[in-house]
């Protein structure tokens, strides 16, 4: 009972900062593309707030759960409005882990702000408002970091892939982006070898050490 309270708490904290780094991650692969003259994502709603638009139960399920990995719908692009497609590809690609890390931003001056107007210190005890904001704020900061982070892997379909791509010789792209057909088998491979898993926890060790210390 104890632990599955743990639990529940510990999705209260990291729900709202998940499901908003979720949404506004793919809002900012569907506005670049529209930007750069690509309506596909606008026409098919995805311009939007609304996290249901974005949202795959599944993946967020799966995500809740393992505390790996999950998936969001991916928002649908038309390279063919590109003007430069290799171009195009890298600015879609490189927005929603941008927009991750700017949440992070804000998270983190929140976190700061928390700790700064509550007198108590780092002991939240008696100061029930700020507390839960020191609590989101963190796990915005930390959500955040992770999804911007674990998205620039480069393997295909991740957005790192396409950054990667931008720099290959365009001969190199068929079989790269190939690989997009084995991606999550590859990733799963990861899972279940720890590499990720590792992966991860350094990099949440690094978020602990220098940006929540």
């Amino acid at each position: 009972m104890e632990s599955l309270y743990s639990s529940l708490r510990e999705l209260s904290i990291f729900i709202f900062p998940l499901i908003l780094g979720i949404t506004l991650h793919e809002v900012g692969h569907g506005y670049v593309a529209y930007l750069l003259g690509d309506p596909t994502a606008k026409n098919a709603g995805r311009l939007t707030l609304n996290p249901l638009k974005h949202l795959d139960p599944i993946g967020l399920l799966v995500l809740i759960v393992t505390r790996t990995i999950g998936w969001a719908k991916p928002v649908p692009i038309n390279p063919r409005y590109f003007k430069n497609l290799k171009q195009g590809l890298l600015l879609v690609s490189i927005a929603g882990p941008l927009v991750n890390f700017f949440l992070a931003l804000v998270f983190w001056l929140i976190f700061k702000l928390s700790i700064f107007f509550n007198p108590f210190g780092i002991s939240f005890g008696q100061v029930y408002i700020v507390y839960p904001i020191y609590q989101i704020s963190a796990a915005g900061v930390i959500v955040n970091i992770i999804l911007g982070v674990f998205n620039l892997i480069p393997i295909p379909p991740l957005d790192g892939s396409k950054v990667v791509a931008y720099f290959l010789p365009s001969s190199w792209l068929p079989k790269y982006l190939g690989l997009e057909k084995y991606g999550f088998f590859i990733i799963l491979l990861f899972v279940f070898t720890g590499l990720l898993n590792g992966f991860l926890e350094n990099t949440l060790n690094i978020i602990y050490r220098y940006i929540l210390s």
